[in-house]
């Protein structure tokens, strides 16, 4: 697809290396030597306009042949169009046709409501032409239509489409199983340090060996999980470092690395005062290690802010959503190791966890009920109601009702309430992931072009 060449261009903002830039000349162009292949920018297109390159495993797209612009060439599209249909603004030059014809006629642009502020003009084209959910694939044999096979298509009851679609290509998922895991993994790193630092203001800062060491040491241990995964999941992930020596810090991958970076530290510092066994430093690091939890769990839903491509994760539930599962997640790691350690106010966690459970079904439930765009609608219907719902029903079902009723028999079962609260947090983890993935799949699920 053609770039759009935005002036608030999404894909500059999130790129963490600064890989895609804007040229002296305005154009934004690409820098194959700094991308790590991250695939955040694929994701903040909303104009399906970035792909990774096989042969180098970097983000490409259309720079306006740059190349030939700085020599005083017109594109390579612009010379080889037969009708010279299409055409190059100067937005410098008051006599260019094509800057005239901009200023005498309302032109449509793709997805004005972006606010991208797109600077490719479609002269004589109906917007439903120009909007994936405004067509569909008619199911009548058209021998000229050329359609990969299960494209998402618009649902005519729900969008009335008015233009048809005639072409499709396949696109891979840009981010799945490891972006999934991570948000799981990075949830326990956060909140199990949510109930360690909340143990030493009950008191128990004197419990070093399990509020102390092994809590610091199961957050430390999932944190550089999650630190593991996010460099897999990287095209080209012998570049990571390039994040921290010239990180890009309007992006929000560049600034969740600067949080997990300074949460290490705090953990390390926090291990230290295990090891030590020193109270009154778990007394002075409660609130500090709390506030970076809750960093780590929440500064996702900056970064999925960032996807403009992907309206579902634009959702303003978000940020709480991902604080109630950390706390869920950490509750579950307690009350699993209560098992075997014996760790301290059980039953509040169990409490604490019912609740937390509870707010995160009905974040869920305000998510997709809620009142939607056609992106969005599309989007939740993939989740609740199309492929991905196994996965999605699955979270629900298994990782928020079951765990709720399993910690629900706890507080009536006094006997079994170990066992029970260690198969809940068995489930609400498994559940977790479960709901994760099909969240950031149906996110990746509306067609963009």
């Amino acid at each position: 697809m053609r770039c759009n060449q935005c002036d608030n261009a999404p894909c500059m903002e999130i790129c963490p290396t600064s890989a895609l830039f804007r040229a002296s000349n305005g154009v934004v162009d690409f820098d194959d030597n700094h991308c790590i292949g991250c695939k955040g920018c694929m994701n903040a297109c909303p104009y399906d306009a970035i792909y990774i390159n096989p042969e180098t495993n970097t983000a490409n797209k259309c720079n306006f042949c740059n190349h030939r612009i700085e020599l005083g060439l017109e594109p390579s599209c612009v010379v080889v169009c037969p009708t010279h249909s299409i055409k190059v603004i100067d937005f410098d030059d008051a006599d260019n046709e094509a800057l005239q014809i901009l200023n005498g006629e309302q032109l449509p642009v793709r997805s004005p409501e972006q606010g991208t502020a797109p600077k490719v003009y479609y002269r004589g084209a109906d917007p439903a032409s120009l909007d994936p959910l405004r067509t569909t694939i008619p199911n009548d044999g058209l021998i000229w239509a050329d359609v990969t096979p299960n494209h998402p298509t618009a649902a005519t009851h729900h969008l009335d489409p008015t233009a048809r679609t005639t072409y499709t290509t396949a696109h891979a998922t840009t981010w799945k199983t490891k972006v999934s895991g991570y948000l799981v993994t990075k949830a326990i790193a956060a909140g199990i340090m949510f109930f360690a630092p909340l143990m030493v203001l009950l008191g128990h800062a004197d419990e070093t060996a399990r509020v102390g060491f092994l809590s610091g040491s199961l957050g430390a241990l999932f944190l550089l999980i999650t630190g593991t995964l996010l460099v897999a999941d990287l095209k080209k992930p012998t570049r990571f470092l390039l994040v921290l020596t010239r990180g890009n810090t309007s992006s929000w991958l560049v600034r969740g690395a600067y949080v997990l970076g300074v949460y290490a530290v705090l953990l390390g510092v926090w291990l230290l005062a295990a090891l030590l066994q020193s109270s009154q430093m778990f007394s002075v690091l409660a609130v500090p290690v709390a506030v970076l939890a809750a960093c780590t769990a929440g500064y996702t839903a900056f970064l999925f802010a960032q996807c403009e491509g992907r309206d579902l994760w634009q959702s303003k539930a978000l940020l709480p959503t991902l604080l109630v599962q950390a706390v869920t997640a950490g509750g579950s790691v307690w009350l699993i190791s209560d098992l075997f350690v014996g760790m301290p106010e059980p039953l509040m966690v169990r409490w604490i966890s019912i609740a937390a459970l509870a707010a995160t079904g009905l974040l869920v439930l305000l998510e997709v009920r809620g009142h939607h765009s056609p992106h969005v609608a599309m989007a939740v219907r993939s989740m609740t109601n199309g492929e991905h719902r196994k996965l999605f029903m699955t979270g629900v079902l298994g990782g928020l009702i079951l765990p709720i009723a399993l910690l629900a028999a706890s507080l009536v079962f006094d006997s079994a309430a170990t066992a029970l609260s260690f198969v809940a947090g068995v489930t609400a983890l498994g559940g977790m992931w479960s709901y994760e993935h099909s969240y950031v799949l149906a996110g990746q699920s509306v067609p963009l072009s």
